[in-house]
């Protein structure tokens, strides 16, 4: 009699569960499905958590900019932080609009400090005159501006592929009648030329000391002396 109490109570509690297995399964599948979406944007991996809203990078804010403005100036603007994104004001109180200090001038015009440009090392950084290269340059998080935050740029060549002046001058004045320095710097035809001439019978050794000493003479892959 016992046993057969329990078998009932057992059938009435899986009679209980499978209507909670339904309901999770159904709504297992309606996440799945993109009912409800868990992702966080990509942005707020850059916006810091309850930090100062006039400090936030702007990525995180979405500003009423007015492109009027003179240039140079100081000039404010009404923002509103994006969505999951979190900050407060000056007295630690939570807040979704605040007014944003910053300089009238369009990315491009601030200063190089303010932005990262891309590097070229197929341009010769020795030559005359200086070869400049088309950058893609993009400004740095926290700095504010008008326009686009990444822009071309022409800069100058300025890499280096790990030559060292003082090592290419040593090599020049103390073999460079074997053409040692030649060599060093990648300028393997011109280097057998002052091997088997003996450094032009010293004319070209001496010729060779000045130009490199004066940086006329660089790496053959055009890149500059560190």
């Amino acid at each position: 009699m016992r046993a057969g109490k329990m078998a009932a109570a057992a059938v009435q509690l899986w009679g209980l569960l499978r209507p909670c297995r339904a309901l999770l399964f159904l709504s297992q599948f309606y996440i799945l499905s993109g009912g409800e979406s868990t992702d966080i944007p990509p942005y707020v991996m850059k916006c810091p958590s309850n930090g100062l809203c006039s400090r936030l990078p702007a990525d995180c804010i979405e500003c009423k900019t007015n492109f009027s403005c003179v240039y140079g100036k100081p000039v404010t603007f009404d923002c509103t932080v994006k969505p999951s994104v979190t900050c407060v004001d000056q007295d630690f109180k939570p807040q979704k609009s605040f007014v944003l200090n910053m300089t009238c001038r369009f990315c491009w015009q601030l200063p190089e400090a303010d932005y990262e440009c891309s590097s070229s090392t197929s341009c010769m950084t020795v030559s005359c005159p200086r070869q400049r290269f088309a950058a893609n340059c993009t400004v740095r998080d926290h700095v504010h501006c008008l326009g686009n935050r990444t822009f071309p740029k022409m800069l100058y060549c300025n890499w280096t592929g790990g030559y060292k002046w003082s090592t290419a001058l040593a090599l020049s004045i103390t073999l460079g009648g074997f053409g040692a320095d030649r060599f060093y710097l990648g300028q393997w035809r011109e280097g057998l030329g002052k091997l088997f001439s003996f450094g032009g019978l010293g004319v070209w050794t001496l010729i060779d000391v000045l130009l490199i000493g004066v940086g006329y003479v660089g790496p053959a892959d055009g890149s500059l002396y560190i």
